[in-house]
C-alpha cells in the first residue's frame, strides 16, 4: 500500500491549468466587451433620432439588460449545479461497482481455497444389514450359538443384551465436574452420583472420561455420536444448518428395525434426523438462546419421567439438557449458577437411574467439554473432554483389571472415543453397527461382572473390526486408493489378528483382544491422515485469485487523480466565471472521470469468456465442479483489469514507496503478513500489533519535531503521547487463549473462569459516557466544527445512548446476580431487552436518518466590519472542516451500537479506539500525512481496527465468539438480526475502523475541497483494504503451505478463517457504510456551499 508519484500519462488529456483557463477567460471577455461596444454604439444611434426621450429609454434598457443577465446566470446556475451532481452520483455509482467486482474477487478466490483446504470425507451409501455379519469367518468360533441369532430380536451379530436404552445427553459435561476434586470451585463435587454409584456398584455402573473430536459444536458430535466417523471442517461450515444426516447411523438402524424413538429437548437432532421420532411423544426446545439456563431441562425433566412408567411404548429415549453449556456461555464455569445447575442434573440423573429395570441401559453423556470461559468449539484438551456414564441395574458391567474399578481421577487416563458408543450401544441393543463405524466397543460393556468374560469381549471386538475393515474396502474403492498390506499397516495387523482367532484358547484372549485393537487404532489413524488430503489444485486456484486482487488492489492505491487536483482559489474563481457565462473548458474528462468505469468495463468483459470456459469445461471433463467458471473468471477478469490499468501507465513498479512514512506501511503490513508462519506470533499477535502503534506513536512524535511552528509542533507531540498511552491502556483488556497460558492473565471478565463481568467494570460504559462526548467536543472545536446539529447529537443523543447502555449492563448483572430477589421471573430481562432495543434503534435508526437529512455542521455569525461599521461581516463557523465534522456522526452511530453490544470491558476499548482514532487524524494532519500523499494512514487505521478486536474479548478462535451477545436486544433467535448482533460483537473493532476511513480525508477538509470521492476510494478505503486482503492471502498461502503441521487446526486455520471473514466484512462495511456515507456527506455539503466537482 505504499504511495508513489509516477510521471503523469501520456495518453491522457492534461487537466485544464491556470494559463489555459486564464487565456479562455480573457478572450471570453474581449468577446464581450465588442458585444458591449455594439450595444452602446446602437443606443447612441438612438439617441440621435429620438432625443426626447433617450435617457429614459436608455435606463429602461440597462435595468432590463441587468435583470435578463442575473436570470440568465442564475439559470445557468442550476443547470451547471444539476449537472455536476448528476455527474457525480455517475462517477460514484461507478466506484462503488468497482468495489462490489472487488469483494466478489474476494469471495471467489476464499471459497476456492476453502473447497480444497477444509476436509471433506466421501459419505458412502451403503448400510449394514442384519443378516450380512462383516466377519469373515464363523462367529461361533468364539461365542455359541445363541437365541434369535441373525435377528434383531435375539442379537443381529451379537447377543442382545438390553431391548431398551435411554440415552441422556447433559451438553458440555466436561469430565472434571464428574470427579471428585479438591477445590473449592463452583464447577467441582456438585455432580457426585454418578462417581459415586461406579464405586459402589462396578457390576451396574462405570464413568469413563469421553473424548470428542474436534471441532466441538454440537452439531458435529452429534454426528459422531450416531453415525461412529469423524466430522471435518466441512461438517463445521453446515454448523448451523442442520443438514440431515443421510449416512447409516444407530437411529436408521433402529427405526429400519422397527423400533420406536423419542427425542425430548434439543431441537438439533429434530434437523439431523427429520421423521424419526414418534411425534405424539417427542418434544422439541429451541437451542441458541444460551441465556435460557431452565427451559429446555425442565421440559425434559418434565416428561421423561411420565415415558418411564410407559416403556411399551418406546425402544429408544433421547434426552438432551443444554442449561449445563448454556450457564457456561452465559456466566462461565465458575459461578454459583453453574453449581446450581450442575445439583439439579446431579438430582436429576438419580431419580432417573431408580426407574431403570434390567431390560433397560442408561447412558449419560457430555457431547463435549468447555473451555475456563465457558465456551468451546475448538480442540483444547478441557473443551475435548467430556463425560460418559452407562447404568443398569442388571450387572452386566465388568473390569479387566482391580484398578479400573475406581473411575479415573482425570480425564487423562483411559480415555474413551466418541465414536466407541456406536458400536457398544448397536451391540448391546442386537442391531447392526452403522456401515461407517470407525469405533471400537468399549471394555466395560462387554467383560462381564467378574471381568473375566474375554471370549465375549474378543466377540465384540472382532466383529467391530471386521466392519471397519468392510468400510475401510469399501471407501478405497470408491476413492480408487489401493490398499497397503507392507509391515504395520491395517492389512497387515488385520491378518495377524485373524490368523489368532482359530488358535484361540483361555490364555490368549487378551492377545486377540489387544491384536484386533491395535488394527482398529491403527485404521483410525489411516482414515485420519486420508482425511486430511487436501485439493491442491482448488487451493492454488484460490491463492491465485486472491494474489491478483492484492495486486489490482495495490496498483489501484499507488496513484490516483486526485494529485492533479490544484488548489488555487483564484483559478477557481476564473473557471466560475467562465461556467457562468456558458464557456466550458475544451479539454476531455479526465482519467479520474472515467477510471472506474474503464475498470468495471474490463472487469465485466474478462470475466464472460473465463465464466463459460471454466462452465464448459466442467461439462465437457463430467467433473461436475460447476463452480470452476467463476474462479477462472476471477483469473481472466482481474487480469483484464490489470491490462486496463497499464494502458493508462499503471503498474506494479509504482507501488514502492519513497518516504520514511512509506516504508513504515509496508514494513508492518509485510512483517505482519510474514510472522502469520510462526505459531508463536500468530498467537501473541496482540502484542505486536500494540508495538506497531507504539512505534508509529514514537516515531510521530519524533517527526513532529521538524514542524515549524511551535504550536503545531507541541499538539503533534501531544497527540502523538496520546495515542501510545491510549493503546497502552486498552492492552489491560484481554482475553487470553489456552496457547498463552500460563504468561497471559485474563481480565476481560470478572475471571479465568468465567464469562460475567466483575462489579467494577460496570463502571467503565458510565466513564465512557461522561468522558467520551467530551472528547469528541474537543476535538471539534479547534476547527469550530462544533456547531450546527454536533452540539445537540454528541452532547445529547449521543451521550444518551451511551448511559442507557450503561444501564442495560447494570440491569444484566443485576438479573445475573439476582440482586432484587423479590420481583417476577424475568422482569429486569425484560426491562434490559427493550433499554437495549432502544439504544439501537436510537443509534441506527434514529442516527442513519439524522446522518442523511442532516445539514453541515456549521454555523453562521455576522458582525460589524471592523474597518467600515456600516458594513456587515459574515463568518461561516466550521467551514474549514464542514466534510470531517459532519461524516463524523456515522461512525458515532456504529459506535453506540458496537458499545452497547460488547462487554463493559469491550465498551471501554471501544471508547479508547474512538479517541485513538481522533488522535490519529490529528497526527496525520500536522505532519501532512493525508491519506492522499501517504498510505500510513489507512494501513495505521487497519492496525487499530485489529488491535481491537482483540481487546473487546476476541481471538482467532472458535471459542472465542461470543454468541450471548445474540440476547442483548432479543428474547429469541432470529434472522437475520441475530447473525447480524453476533457480527457487530465480534469484529467491532474492523468495522468501526472501515467506518471511518473516509475521515483519513474528509478530517479537515473544507466544502471547496475537490478531488475527494477519489480520494476516499483509491488511497484512504484502497489502502485500507490492502492490508486486510494482504493479511488474508498471508494466512490463506500459511495455512496451505503448513497444511500438515501439528497446529494447523489450533492455530493456522482458525487465523486464516477470522483474516477471510475480517476481509469480506470489511469489503461489505466499506460499500455499504464508507461509500454510502461519503455519497451522503458530499450531496448535504453541495446543497449548501454548492458543488465543488
Amino acid at each position: 500500500m505504499p504511495s508513489s508519484q509516477p510521471p503523469p500519462s501520456t495518453n491522457a488529456s492534461p487537466p485544464p491549468d491556470y494559463k489555459t483557463i486564464a487565456s479562455q477567460f480573457a478572450a471570453a471577455k474581449r468577446i464581450k466587451e465588442a458585444e458591449d461596444k455594439k450595444k452602446k454604439k446602437a443606443q447612441a444611434s438612438s439617441t440621435v433620432h429620438n432625443p426626447e426621450s433617450t435617457e429614459q429609454k436608455l435606463q429602461q434598457l440597462q435595468q432590463k439588460h441587468q435583470e435578463e443577465e442575473i436570470t440568465a446566470r442564475e439559470q445557468r446556475h442550476g443547470r451547471l449545479e444539476v449537472a455536476r451532481k448528476r455527474t457525480y452520483q455517475s462517477r460514484w455509482a461507478w466506484t462503488a461497482s468497482f468495489w462490489v467486482w472487488l469483494l466478489c474477487v474476494h469471495a471467489v478466490g476464499i471459497a476456492y481455497f476453502t473447497s480444497g483446504f477444509l476436509l471433506t470425507r466421501l459419505v458412502l451409501e451403503e448400510k449394514s444389514a442384519c443378516d450380512a455379519p462383516p466377519t469373515a469367518t464363523d462367529p461361533l468360533l468364539l461365542l455359541p450359538a445363541w437365541e434369535g441369532r441373525g435377528t434383531v430380536d435375539g442379537g443381529c451379530w451379537h447377543p442382545r443384551m438390553f431391548e431398551r436404552a435411554v440415552v441422556v445427553v447433559i451438553d458440555a459435561l466436561r469430565y472434571d465436574f464428574t470427579v471428585p476434586v479438591e477445590d473449592n470451585a463452583a464447577f467441582h463435587n456438585a455432580f457426585p452420583f454418578m462417581w459415586e454409584t461406579a464405586v459402589r456398584d462396578p457390576g451396574k455402573a462405570f464413568l469413563r472420561p469421553f473424548i470428542a473430536d474436534p471441532p466441538t459444536s454440537t452439531l458435529q458430535r452429534l454426528k459422531g455420536l450416531t453415525t461412529g466417523t469423524l466430522p471435518t471442517f466441512v461438517d463445521l461450515g453446515s454448523s448451523f444448518s442442520g443438514t440431515a444426516i443421510e449416512e447409516d447411523n444407530l437411529l436408521m438402524q433402529l427405526r429400519d428395525a422397527g423400533k420406536r424413538i423419542v427425542h425430548l429437548g434439543d431441537d438439533t437432532w429434530e434437523a439431523l434426523f427429520p421423521g424419526y421420532f414418534e411425534g405424539n411423544l417427542s418434544r422439541a426446545y429451541d437451542s441458541f438462546n444460551v441465556w435460557d439456563l431452565h427451559t429446555v431441562d425442565n421440559g425434559v425433566m418434565e416428561h421423561i419421567f411420565p415415558l418411564m412408567s410407559r416403556k411399551s411404548e418406546w425402544d429408544l429415549l433421547i434426552g438432551h439438557c443444554l442449561g449445563v453449556d448454556h450457564a457456561g456461555h452465559r456466566y462461565g464455569p465458575d459461578h454459583p449458577e453453574m453449581t446450581k445447575k450442575l445439583r439439579q442434573m446431579d438430582s436429576f440423573i438419580r431419580d432417573l437411574a431408580a426407574t431403570m429395570d434390567d431390560k433397560t441401559v442408561l447412558v449419560v453423556m457430555g457431547d463435549h467439554g468447555m473451555d475456563s470461559k465457558g465456551d468451546h468449539g475448538g480442540e483444547s484438551d478441557d473443551e475435548v473432554e467430556a463425560a460418559l456414564w452407562m447404568y443398569s441395574p442388571k450387572g452386566i458391567f465388568g473390569r479387566t483389571k482391580p484398578e479400573y474399578v475406581t473411575p479415573p481421577a482425570t480425564a487423562k487416563i483411559r480415555p474413551v472415543n466418541q465414536i466407541d458408543l456406536v458400536p457398544t450401544l448397536a451391540l448391546l441393543m442386537g442391531i447392526p453397527i452403522p456401515f461407517n463405524n470407525l469405533g471400537r466397543p468399549i471394555e466395560e460393556a462387554f467383560a462381564g461382572a467378574a471381568g473375566t468374560s474375554w471370549a465375549n469381549l474378543v466377540a465384540a471386538e472382532r466383529v467391530t473390526a471386521a466392519g471397519i475393515k468392510r468400510y475401510q474396502t469399501a471407501y478405497f474403492t470408491a476413492r480408487g486408493i489401493e490398499d497397503s498390506t507392507g509391515p504395520g499397516s491395517p492389512g497387515e495387523l488385520w491378518d495377524k489378528a485373524e490368523d489368532l482367532v482359530p488358535q484361540g484358547k483361555k490364555q490368549d484372549w487378551p492377545v486377540i483382544f489387544r491384536a484386533f485393537a491395535a488394527y482398529q487404532e491403527a485404521t483410525l489413524q489411516k482414515c485420519k491422515s486420508l482425511w486430511a488430503r487436501f485439493d491442491l489444485k482448488n487451493m492454488a486456484i484460490g491463492i491465485s485469485v486472491m494474489a491478483l486482487g492484492v495486486i489490482v488492489l495495490l496498483v489501484y492505491v499507488s496513484r490516483g487523480d486526485d494529485d492533479d487536483v490544484i488548489e488555487d482559489e483564484e483559478l477557481d474563481l476564473a473557471e466560475k466565471s467562465l461556467e457562468l457565462q456558458g464557456v466550458k473548458a475544451d479539454v476531455e474528462a479526465t482519467p479520474s472521470d472515467t477510471l472506474d468505469k474503464r475498470l468495471v468495463g474490463a472487469a465485466l468483459l474478462g470475466a464472460l469468456p473465463g465464466f463459460i470456459g471454466g462452465v464448459v469445461s466442467s461439462l465437457v471433463s463430467g467433473a461436475g465442479d460447476w463452480y470452476r467458471g467463476s474462479g477462472i473468471a476471477a483469473l481472466t477478469s482481474t487480469a483484464a483489469v490489470l491490462v486496463s490499468m497499464h494502458e493508462v501507465q499503471e503498474t506494479v513498479l509504482s507501488i514502492v514507496p519513497r518516504t520514511l512514512w512509506g516504508w513504515m506501511a509496508v514494513v508492518f503490513t509485510v512483517s505482519q503478513s510474514v510472522g502469520f508462519a510462526s505459531n508463536s506470533y500468530t498467537i501473541w499477535e496482540d502484542s505486536i500489533l500494540l508495538f506497531f502503534i507504539t512505534t508509529f506513536g514514537f516515531v510521530s512524535a519524533l517527526a513532529a519535531l521538524r514542524i515549524p511552528s511551535r504550536a503545531d509542533r507541541y499538539l503533534a507531540i501531544y497527540h502523538s503521547v496520546v495515542f501510545i498511552l491510549l493503546g497502552r491502556l486498552a492492552s489491560f483488556s484481554k482475553l487470553c487463549r489456552e496457547e498463552q497460558m500460563p504468561y497471559c492473565t485474563s481480565t476481560y471478565y470478572a475471571s479465568a473462569t468465567s464469562s460475567t463481568s466483575a462489579p467494577w467494570q460496570l463502571l467503565i460504559p458510565f466513564l465512557v459516557c461522561i468522558i467520551l462526548p467530551s472528547i469528541l467536543k474537543a476535538y471539534l472545536q479547534p476547527s469550530r466544527s462544533y456547531e450546527g446539529l454536533a452540539p445537540t447529537w454528541i452532547g445529547y443523543v449521543f451521550r444518551t445512548g451511551l448511559l442507557m447502555s450503561a444501564l442495560y449492563w447494570l440491569l444484566d448483572a443485576a438479573d445475573n446476580g439476582n440482586w432484587i430477589p423479590g420481583l417476577p421471573d424475568k422482569t429486569i430481562k425484560n426491562i434490559s431487552v427493550y433499554t437495549a432495543q432502544m439504544v439501537l434503534g436510537l443509534a441506527l435508526v434514529a442516527g442513519t436518518t439524522a446522518f442523511i437529512w442532516a445539514p453541515p455542521c456549521v454555523s453562521i455569525v455576522t458582525s460589524a466590519s471592523p474597518t467600515d461599521s456600516t458594513k456587515a461581516q459574515v463568518a461561516i463557523l466550521g467551514y474549514g472542516n464542514a466534510h470531517g465534522a459532519r461524516y463524523l456522526l456515522l461512525p458515532l452511530n456504529l459506535l453506540a451500537a458496537c458499545i452497547l453490544l460488547s462487554k463493559p470491558m469491550g465498551a471501554g476499548a471501544l471508547g479508547l479506539m474512538a479517541w485513538q482514532i481522533l488522535a490519529l487524524l490529528e497526527i496525520l494532519d500536522l505532519n501532512n500525512l493525508a491519506a492522499t500523499s501517504s498510505p500510513i494512514g489507512p494501513v495505521m487505521l487497519a492496525v487499530l481496527g485489529t488491535f481491537h478486536f482483540f481487546k473487546t474479548g476476541h481471538q482467532a478462535v472458535l471459542s472465542s465468539i461470543q454468541w450471548d451477545a445474540a440476547f442483548i436486544p432479543l428474547f429469541t433467535i432470529r434472522y437475520p438480526y441475530s447473525p447480524l448482533i453476533v457480527t457487530l460483537n465480534t469484529f467491532a473493532g474492523q468495522i468501526l475502523a472501515t467506518a471511518a476511513v473516509p475521515l483519513l480525508v474528509l478530517w479537515k477538509a473544507s466544502p471547496k475541497k475537490r478531488g475527494l470521492l477519489d480520494a476516499v476510494s483509491r488511497r484512504a478505503l484502497a489502502g485500507f483494504v490492502a492490508y486486510f486482503a494482504v493479511e488474508c492471502l498471508a494466512t490463506m498461502a500459511w495455512a496451505g503451505y503448513l497444511r500438515r503441521h501439528l497446529m494447523l487446526y489450533r492455530v493456522f486455520g482458525p487465523r486464516f478463517m477470522t483474516a477471510a471473514v475480517v476481509l469480506l466484512v470489511v469489503d461489505i462495511v466499506g460499500i455499504l457504510v464508507a461509500l454510502a456515507g461519503v455519497r451522503c456527506n458530499t450531496m448535504a455539503i453541495g446543497e449548501v456551499f454548492g458543488w465543488a466537482e
